[in-house]
């Protein structure tokens, strides 16, 4: 193996810079200073098997042998016994694998590692970004990373795939929302097709200046990318306006990443309910379960015309099996014990990926990997935003929003609620607030502030809960101080607990809105409402439900779905 393979330089093997420390009872990495340092790894399948053998049968020796002298024993004084030491207790298998892996470390989706330092600047090094200014940032609550696939025909094999020579476009496109507990995920698919608004984009030039990009009404979604000199910030402000959900960061990958990922993991488990022959993505599998990666794995993924309705959103469906069994592969102890896929994994990741300025770091590539990496796979839901043929079209080839199971899964993901339903015993308490006696409308008081409403928000709701809901007792509070509000809150005492039940009911707040204090209020105090920027006017519930509508297509990560 030459010195381009394994992170091998100089005939110096790394197997033989784990050195055991006999103070610790570890194997620590210890780099030669006179060894040349060596080139990040291409090549590793062979050694990573090799290296994997020694981590799950039995340790190194303490004095490798390969390179090195036989150091002659210590002298000790004349007469004296040889000294005893007890034996260090032997590593458990799982403690071995984790002193081979050192630093590694794997990225949910997309992964980074981080080991010797050659090894971090080398990755570092790999990884592409692109500036989108304020059309991102940065978040301690929940997360939202958009993941963008496109189309583009760049790489070795990738000539012959359609469109040669496209500039790209958001081919697929996946909203990551991550909860802000960490205890749950949904996948969201935007259709490719779907007609929608593109606003218009500033995108930083090579340069250094800034270029405003006009935006297109009523156009594909795909074409927020790559069209017009658009950057990924053009797609991560068409999906905010799109879904009202702030997008945090982006990754962009095309054809080779799925071909590079999909073989750094060991191949992708995949399941067809029926003979597959696609001559468009060159798919040919049989019925039942198989094992794809490299060439193969782009080609299910990009099949269409063999499954379901033979058009994007089946093939929509088929990318999602493909991810979810990827996620599940990544997680696996099979991938996270072995040094030599984990390595395969972050040279195939940095590679792959294209992302926003603010995680082109591999440190911040990691530290993201592990806050998504926190949530378990069985909590981790895909979905399709729901649309419907475009009716403005005779033979359809495009999509619309079905508004109203749309907006109400947008609604979901913006409180924060999971698909999977794993928080019910936290949502349940929260809920609580919302159950118990409500006061009458008439003995309701409240002041009402635009903390970021529309213009005009405070006194069309006091307008509204006077003229409608018999709530004489409210009043405009004018303009709240401070920085906008996201987020509609109602303050409230504890001896006003029914009047906020009341208030909640009347205006469709969501139980996350409720603020309760600790100290009885006087009795003729009023609440606080703050109107935030999630209000949508006076009478509009701003409550989601609490379970996903029916017209949503979606299905959990843990399970395997055979398409057909």
């Amino acid at each position: 193996m030459d010195a381009q393979g394994r992170g091998r330089a100089g005939d110096i093997d790394p197997a033989d810079q784990w050195v055991f420390n006999p103070d610790t009872g570890d194997y620590e990495l210890r780099l030669g200073h006179s060894a040349e340092q060596p080139s990040a790894p291409t090549q590793r399948r062979a050694a990573s098997r090799r290296t994997t053998a020694v981590s799950r049968t039995e340790a190194p020796p303490e004095e490798p042998t390969r390179r090195r002298k036989a150091v002659p024993p210590q002298r000790g004084r004349r007469g004296a016994q040889p000294s005893r030491r007890r034996p260090k207790p032997k590593a458990s298998g799982r403690k071995k694998a984790l002193y081979w892996t050192g630093g590694v470390m794997a990225v949910v989706l997309i992964a980074g590692t981080a080991g010797a330092v050659y090894l971090y600047q080398h990755l570092n090094g790999n990884i592409s970004k692109v500036d989108v200014g304020d059309a991102g940032a940065t978040s301690d609550g929940p997360l939202n990373v958009l993941v963008i696939g496109t189309d583009v025909r760049t790489g070795k094999g990738n000539e012959g795939y359609g469109d040669r020579g496209s500039v790209g476009h958001a081919d697929t496109t996946i909203l990551f929302h991550v909860s802000k507990d960490r205890s749950n995920a949904t996948a969201l698919s935007i259709p490719r097709d779907l007609i929608t608004d593109i606003p218009d984009c500033e995108t930083k030039q090579e340069d250094g200046s800034t270029k405003n990009i006009p935006g297109t009404p009523q156009t594909r979604f795909n074409n927020s990318l790559g069209q017009d000199g658009r950057d990924p910030g053009c797609t991560m402000r068409t999906v905010k306006k799109l879904t009202g959900l702030p997008v945090h960061h982006f990754m962009m990958a095309d054809f080779n990443a799925v071909k590079t990922l999909s073989s750094a993991v060991g191949g992708v488990d995949v399941c067809l309910g029926k003979d597959i022959n696609d001559p468009d993505s060159h798919l040919k599998l049989s019925k039942g379960h198989h094992t794809v990666e490299g060439e193969q794995a782009l080609a299910f993924v990009r099949t269409r015309h063999s499954v379901g309705l033979g058009g994007d959103l089946s093939r929509i469906e088929i990318q999602q099996q493909f991810l979810s069994s990827m996620i599940r592969k990544m997680k696996s102890n099979d991938t996270l014990t072995d040094p030599g896929k984990l390595l395969d994994l972050a040279e195939a990741a940095t590679k792959a990926l294209t992302v926003d300025s603010r995680i082109a770091d591999l440190n911040d590539l990691r530290k993201l990997a592990q806050d998504i990496g926190r949530v378990n796979t069985k909590n981790i839901s895909f979905a399709t935003i729901p649309v419907l043929d475009n009716p403005a079209e005779k033979v359809p080839s495009t999509v619309v929003l079905n508004e109203k199971p749309a907006q109400q899964l947008f609604s979901m993901i913006q409180e924060d609620t999971s698909l999977t339903e794993v928080k019910k015993q936290a949502k349940a308490k929260e809920q609580a607030k919302l159950k118990g006696q409500k006061a009458d409308p008439s003995e309701v008081r409240v002041e009402v502030l635009n903390g970021g409403g529309p213009f005009g928000a405070a006194q069309d709701t006091v307008d509204w809960l006077q003229n409608s809901e018999n709530v004489l007792k409210s009043s405009n509070g004018g303009n709240a101080t401070g920085p906008k509000q996201k987020k509609t809150t109602l303050t409230y005492a504890p001896n006003q607990a029914d009047q906020a039940r009341r208030l909640a009911d009347m205006m469709g707040l969501p139980a996350s809105a409720l603020k309760p204090g600790t100290e009885d209020a006087e009795p003729k105090a009023a609440m606080t409402l703050t109107l935030g920027a999630d209000f949508k006017g006076a009478g509009t519930p701003l409550t989601g439900p609490a379970k996903a509508p029916e017209e949503v297509q979606k299905v959990n990560a843990d399970k395997q779905v055979c398409a057909k």
